[in-house]
């Protein structure tokens, strides 16, 4: 599976990619707001190979891909959508190297375009913690709405967290 974007190659984990991926999945400032991490060598390796994986789903169900530049080729991070009763969640994580550049957005784009047009789903909906300005701003970025505070849903790390939720509906998307 391959998508490719204005500045972006969206494509399915291939086991080459492990070092690349753990190079921001092992970086705590990477993992601030995620319920994961920082990972271990270890934790990295079977993300990658639960991604791969996913890629023998029949029917697929679960897309979790890295995002490569279309210019040299080089992984800067990781776009999902996963998908049940024709709804989608959605998420994205990339190298800090590369943050404010908008490709989180762009990759996150791609993935609302996948998920209405080719899974025929009729929302698509994200979540990031309330301090995760870079992460909200995404989702308004690409045309989502804000719905609200989940309150103390996700224990991780030693206590309870809320998340913000946004979504965006098939008849929104501005793509």
């Amino acid at each position: 599976m391959e998508f490719r974007t204005e500045r972006l190659i969206i494509r399915d984990f291939i086991d080459t990619d492990c070092q690349s991926v753990h190079a921001y999945a092992s970086n705590s400032l990477v993992t601030k707001y995620m319920i994961w991490g920082p990972n271990t060598e270890e934790q990295t390796r079977a993300f990658i190979q639960r991604s791969i994986e996913m890629q023998n789903q029949l029917p697929r169900v679960d897309f979790e891909l890295a995002v490569t530049l279309r210019a040299g080729g080089g992984l800067i991070g990781g776009v999902g959508i996963h998908v049940s009763d024709l709804q989608g969640e959605i998420g994205y994580c990339l190298n800090p190297d590369y943050w404010g550049r908008g490709y989180a957005s762009e990759a996150a784009m791609e993935m609302i375009r996948f998920g209405f047009r080719e899974l025929g789903l009729h929302r698509i909906y994200a979540t990031c913690r309330p301090e995760n300005d870079g992460s909200s701003g995404v989702m308004k970025k690409i045309g989502m709405t804000y719905e609200g505070r989940l309150r103390e849903h996700m224990f991780h790390k030693g206590k309870w967290h809320d998340s913000l939720q946004y979504s965006i509906l098939e008849h929104e998307s501005i793509e």
